[in-house]
């Protein structure tokens, strides 16, 4: 309840039937719902579930595309396009919790082996695959790993360290500053795009500069307190939120996992693969393209930004690109 004894609006994301097709991964072990109804008993706030379905999604993916101006997380984007769209209706200003994850060291590459020895970003590592999406002569001509890796170089040389840091520290003060200076802007991005496309303003709490100053210098071994991600901002909740919120394990944004949405978008990049006039065909690995069809996304093995981006929204990638295109 509000100090001023009004209830708080929230807000929480779902898809048609995703209580019938969700399927639990390393990254994503449950769904939201149980623990949206506990929040929202506990703090007794006004919540309204807003349910997505496969039309609208696929439909809208040109739309965040117009807003974003340039290709971005496909339905990961449409949905918040959708999302906030519906939470505009009521509100004009609404507090989301991203950032935290960036500066409290929430995501999995801060705890994997094979992210912390990548040697590069660690939410792109599978790079060959993705030079392979080019076809062979612009695949001569750019050359991503190159490019990735200069860049990896150039923002590592901008770290600096305390002379008391110890080796983990050190080692994660380098994540912590290439996922708050590359792939947080990327979701900052998109929340601001979304969100002012649909006239109505996101505020992130944790992105305010003197958390994120004040966070950069906590030593790893306090972040990652009882080797949990998020561990120290996890402690100082407990007597604040129930202990099944605070414990949970990480989970990312939603995301539909209605087999209809896969068919949509599959359907529709079979189209663009076979239509002679479209622009894009001629960027890409058009073998490699059917590749990914026939084994119905089996080829591109790794998740596009390490988490989020999976089969059908690799599919969606290719088909809000040729808008562009």
């Amino acid at each position: 309840m509000h100090k001023g004894g009004k209830r708080l609006d929230t807000f929480s994301v779902d898809y048609v039937d995703n209580d019938k097709n969700f399927v639990k991964n390393d990254f994503q072990p449950n769904s939201d719902n149980y623990f949206i109804e506990l929040m929202s008993k506990k703090f007794g706030t006004n919540h309204t579930k807003i349910v997505l379905d496969t039309p609208e999604l696929f439909d809208t993916l040109k739309d965040a595309v117009i807003a974003r101006d340039f290709p971005g997380m496909a339905d990961v984007d449409s949905s918040y396009l959708l999302f906030f769209r519906e939470i505009a209706k009521s509100q004009t200003v609404a507090v989301s919790g991203e950032c935290s994850d960036e500066i409290f060291g929430g995501y999995p590459w801060y705890f994997r082996e094979d992210s912390l020895n990548s040697g590069t970003f660690p939410w792109s590592i599978a790079i060959d695959e993705r030079q392979k999406l080019l076809n062979e002569e612009i695949s001569e001509k750019v050359n991503l790993k190159e490019y990735i890796q200069n860049r990896y170089e150039e923002s590592l040389a901008k770290v600096e360290e305390l002379d008391e840091d110890s080796k983990e520290t050190k080692l994660h003060r380098k994540l912590i500053y290439l996922t708050s200076n590359w792939f947080m802007q990327t979701l900052l991005d998109r929340t601001d795009r979304m969100s002012m496309q649909n006239g109505f303003e996101v505020r992130v709490p944790f992105c305010d500069y003197r958390i994120v100053e004040y966070a950069w210098n906590i030593p790893w071994e306090m972040k990652a307190y009882k080797g949990r991600e998020k561990g120290l901002l996890r402690k100082a909740m407990e007597g604040y939120l129930p202990d099944e919120i605070i414990y949970r394990k990480k989970s990312p944004y939603p995301k539909t996992y209605n087999p209809t949405y896969s068919k949509r978008v599959k359907d529709e990049l079979i189209k663009i693969s076979q239509n002679r006039n479209s622009k894009i065909n001629s960027l890409l690995n058009q073998n490699y393209i059917k590749e990914i069809i026939e084994t119905d996304g089996k080829a591109f093995t790794r998740p596009w930004f390490g988490q989020l981006m999976t089969r059908s929204t690799t599919y969606g990638i290719f088909n809000s690109s040729r808008i562009l295109a």
